[in-house]
């Protein structure tokens, strides 16, 4: 029980990675809120957390990029279950394009949720994390948020910006008690993944070239992301801030 009496709010925590996540965590003995866009999945995944975890999981429906929705996944977190202790800054979207090929509105959407949403969510918390006398911030950046990717000019530049604003929050607030890390997983099998696979004609193929661009040979699960958040999330990492943790199987260690 690695988070006991621990409160966690984790963005874009209905599928994918941010469900894995809240998986771990509730398993872990926190109280969870995820947030999503999708009512209907966020009221999906709740009520199947809620079998197993009952009182201990909520889900609050809203836009990261949105200061409004924002802040109120923050307030509706505290007035649940009376405090915060963890933000995890999942929510995020992605884009395989080159520069000339991406619109200004696909540009602004991609940078509006995956780095302004880490910068609102985060001011959100900041209040209650500096009343309480510290908390625990962890952003999911990417591998392009380590290195440059073909075709992700968008998605590198948001990822990048979480990179690099991970390691600034932390020094700011690092005699405050609030730890900010980042955690840069490169290709894991959710569901964003798996529309990916579907758009292919042999998909057998490409899960296997996509694979082999990691030097352990396979793309990544979303357990496996969940459980070095963990481990961050954690008291018995107090030491560390300001770190970006690569889940990538090798893919940043070196050319491969």
């Amino acid at each position: 029980m690695m988070l006991e009496n621990k409160v966690a709010l984790i963005t874009g925590g209905s599928s994918g990675i941010g469900e894995s996540i809240a998986k771990r965590f509730l398993k872990e003995g926190a109280r969870v809120v995820i947030t999503g866009r999708s009512k209907k999945r966020c009221d999906a995944v709740q009520k199947q957390f809620e079998k197993l975890h009952p009182y201990a999981v909520d889900a609050i429906v809203g836009d990261v990029s949105i200061w409004k929705d924002a802040k109120q996944m923050v307030e509706k977190t505290f007035s649940r279950f009376g405090k915060i202790d963890i933000l995890v800054n999942n929510a995020g979207v992605y884009l395989e394009k080159r520069l000339e090929e991406t619109t200004e509105e696909e540009w602004d959407q991609v940078i509006n949720i995956n780095l302004k949403g880490v910068f609102l969510c985060s001011k959100a918390a900041y209040p209650y994390f500096a009343e309480q006398g510290g908390g625990t911030i962890i952003n999911m950046s990417s591998d392009s948020g380590v290195s440059g990717n073909r075709d992700e000019a968008a998605y590198c530049a948001s990822k990048g910006g979480v990179t690099n604003l991970t390691r600034a929050m932390a020094l700011d607030y690092a005699k405050e008690n609030i730890r900010v890390n980042a955690i840069c997983p490169a290709v894991i099998h959710t569901p964003m993944f798996q529309r990916e696979i579907d758009l292919q004609e042999d998909k057998g193929a490409y899960i296997q070239e996509i694979g082999e661009m990691h030097p352990v040979g396979r793309v990544g699960k979303p357990e496996e992301v969940a459980f070095v958040v963990l481990m961050v999330a954690a008291d018995e990492a107090s030491f560390m801030t300001g770190a970006n943790i690569a889940v990538d199987g090798g893919l940043t260690a070196g050319q491969f």
